[in-house]
């Protein structure tokens, strides 16, 4: 049933003292104890050299081919900064670092973008004349700007939509309601792939733009605590079975000023997704997905009125269809497009033409597309990061559009994060496995010879007392699924003596917490904690992510039941060790993790005696329409569903010590889920003990992240290991 798969020691072998991590290095250990490597590193374009910044931030360097590989300095913050000053005379700058996201355009420029006191600007580099050629400049009051290619800049203002063309401002939309919100990356909760409002066509003449109307939904109260009287502020919080925000795409014409509304039709509450252009301008792309989340019409409609052109292709399933990715045209082919769906089991691409015809399946084997990186020069191929080894690892692939034969280009097992040179002969390549902090060289696609650029040493080797640390393979509930887990041993371990263990758990889509990636994946508060003398334990159970749909499928209108059967597994795997102490068990887990968290407390009370339950979703009714009716339908669908996983009327069953947490302005699981909670645990004469960070949405962050820690290691110490 249950296998060793990866088995590695992390201590170094050095035999003067070394220290456990300080509750502080929890969370600022990352930076603390990062492996050596080239930071933003990248390949210069139209060349065979790798650029990357300096430790200290101040200098861009390079290593190329024609010097062996050997570092060189290519620009310095100075440079930049007194091009940009030259450059720019009218606004005032303050350069701390060379800059982190630079885009290169040519073998000798670099775009990036700058913050000035008085305005925003986007500028070109030339690292060898060390001037600026090119400056695109728009209002400081702007958020989530696009860039045309033209030199059109659209940007927001609050709710409204503005554009900088010609160094004037046009006014798109005026919408006085805060209600209608234009041109927002925020529409349908950033779920289904969501990560812009706005769209230039490649002219940049038409700018796409969503309209979403949230006049209908309910005003949900967060309340700001820091004021002298504390002050509300509602959100649009659309309810799981309640009123939707209604959505639009609406076109706007620089050249006329004229707006079109794309007319994606009945009913208003539909999610709009996959906006893609047409390399022509003469069509745009929609995937309209139905409110039920079954039903996807890819979509063609004529840019300049509007209208309808044709259905491309649907898919349709019991579950649920989830479009998470736009269109990626084939360059020079106007016609041609990728396509990534994992509607026949795994994330994969498919080359369509713009009639819908299906011309060729790119997948290959069980390989999940993670990141499509793009074409090779004579784009006849592409390149992507795919999962391998069961979801573990992470791997480049390189597919030829024409035959369909694809070649992995990595070959260590581990969590590879490549890029192939524009030339197509080299591959930078960046991996960790758990024997491997961080290596990074450049392979020679066809001799497979590698150049190491670095090989990163233990950061810990002689610091840090490092527990052991296994990845392993467990069945699931199902007698057929292997899923991964991960066992960090307590420090100082001593195999004659029984330990408590600390579960720690997420469980959910889209989220992956084993990986053969340095530390197998686990965060350093883990670690910390088996220093403290626990077994700490993590499983991806069915649900998680990287391992195809089917393999969350499971879960469709029963949130949490096949998840808890999987980590039940992982119990009995603990339970069968003998320095385990099965009567000493605790859990803890945010968000999904927090609802995992509590519905492990009261269903299986008699094996968690502690837990804490951060952020906890409590009862699905209470949680958003876009994510919660996917995988639970609406609560009128459901009834039973909804009632199974509910745990307000099963908080009588609690045996255990629970500690819940939530952040009091946290806007995706409203607080209203904990304090139900608490409210019917009062009501069943259980005792809990609940804690509130005053300043904090859904998540703790920065130094209070460190109280949160030491909160949570308490209610272990204090509960469980005594």
């Amino acid at each position: 049933m249950k296998k060793f798969t990866l088995c590695f020691l992390l201590a170094g072998s050095a035999a003067f003292a070394q220290q456990n991590f300080t509750i502080e290095e929890t969370v600022m250990g990352g930076r603390k104890y990062a492996p050596t490597t080239q930071t933003a590193q990248q390949w210069r374009k139209n060349s065979k050299s790798v650029t990357y910044l300096s430790s200290d931030f101040s200098t861009l360097f390079e290593k190329s081919a024609a010097t062996s590989w050997k570092e060189t300095p290519l620009a310095t913050k100075a440079d930049f900064e007194a091009a940009l000053k030259s450059k720019i005379t009218t606004d005032e700058f303050t350069v701390r670092t060379f800059p982190f996201a630079i885009d290169w355009k040519t073998a000798n420029t670099f775009e990036t973008e700058v913050a000035g006191k008085k305005n925003n600007y986007k500028v070109t580099y030339d690292v060898v004349a060390k001037q600026i050629t090119n400056v695109v400049t728009y209002s400081n009051e702007g958020a989530q700007a696009k860039f045309a290619s033209n030199g059109n800049v659209a940007w927001l203002k609050d709710n409204n939509i503005r554009i900088t063309s010609n160094g004037n401002i046009i006014e798109v939309t005026n919408d006085q309601n805060p209600a209608i919100v234009n041109g927002s990356d925020y529409v349908h909760r950033q779920e289904f792939g969501i990560d812009r409002g706005m769209w230039w066509n490649e002219a940049g003449t038409q700018l796409a733009y969503y309209r979403k109307d949230e006049t209908m939904v309910g005003n949900y109260p967060i309340i700001n605590w820091n004021e002298r009287e504390a002050v509300n502020k509602d959100i649009k919080y659309p309810m799981a079975g309640m009123k939707s925000e209604e959505v639009t795409l609406v076109i706007y014409d620089t050249k006329t000023g004229n707006k079109v509304t794309v007319q994606t039709g009945e009913p208003k509450e539909q999610f709009l997704t996959m906006v893609s252009w047409e390399p022509t301008g003469k069509y745009i792309f929609i995937g309209v997905l139905n409110r039920e989340q079954n039903h996807l019409k890819f979509n063609k409609y004529n840019a300049a009125t509007g209208a309808f052109v044709k259905t491309l292709f649907e898919e349709k399933a019991s579950t649920w269809v989830e479009p998470q990715h736009a269109l990626t045209f084939v360059p020079n082919n106007p016609s041609q497009f990728i396509y990534q769906t994992d509607f026949y089991g795994f994330n994969q691409m498919y080359l369509y033409n713009t009639d819908g015809k299906l011309l060729k399946n790119l997948g290959y084997k069980d390989v999940v597309v993670k990141e499509l990186l793009g074409f090779d020069a004579k784009n006849t191929k592409i390149n992507y990061l795919g999962t391998a080894n069961n979801g573990l690892d992470k791997q480049l692939y390189q597919v030829d559009i024409k035959s369909g034969k694809t070649v992995q280009l990595t070959s260590v097992s581990g969590m590879h994060t490549a890029s192939v040179s524009d030339d197509g002969t080299m591959v930078l390549d960046q991996y960790s496995n758990v024997t491997t902090p961080n290596e990074i060289s450049v392979i020679d696609v066809k001799s497979k010879k590698a150049t190491t650029l670095v090989k990163a040493d233990n950061p810990f080797t002689g610091k840090i007392n490092m527990p052991k640390m296994e990845l392993v393979t467990i069945t699931s509930a199902d007698g057929k699924t292997p899923l991964n887990g991960r066992i960090i041993y307590p420090g100082n371990f001593d195999a004659t003596k029984k330990y408590p263990v600390m579960l720690y758990v997420y469980g959910g889509s889209h989220a992956q917490l084993v990986n053969n990636r340095w530390m197998g994946g686990g965060g350093y508060f883990d670690y910390y904690m088996a220093q403290q003398g626990y077994v700490v334990f993590t499983l991806d159970n069915r649900g998680s992510d990287s391992r195809g749909k089917k393999f969350c499928d499971v879960n469709h209108r029963n949130l949490g039941v096949n998840e808890m059967a999987d980590q039940m597994k992982g119990i009995e795997f603990l339970k069968s060790k003998s320095f385990v102490d099965a009567d000493k068990i605790g859990v803890f887990g945010w968000s999904f993790g927090g609802f995992m968290t509590t519905s492990l407390m009261i269903n299986h009370s008699d094996v968690f005696k502690v837990g804490v339950a951060g952020g906890p979703v409590i009862d699905w009714k209470y949680y958003e329409i876009m994510y919660g009716e996917r995988y639970m339908d609406m609560p009128q669908e459901n009834p039973e569903g909804y009632a199974k996983t509910s745990l307000l009327d099963k908080a009588k069953d609690l045996k255990g010590r629970l500690l819940v947490i939530h952040g009091a302005q946290d806007p995706v699981v409203v607080q209203q889920h904990s304090m139900n909670f608490i409210e019917a645990c009062i009501k069943a004469g259980k005792q809990v003990d609940y804690f509130l960070y005053p300043n904090h949405e859904h998540n703790v962050s920065g130094k209070d992240r460190i109280h949160l820690y030491a909160k949570v290691a308490d209610y272990f110490n204090v509960h469980l290991k005594k």
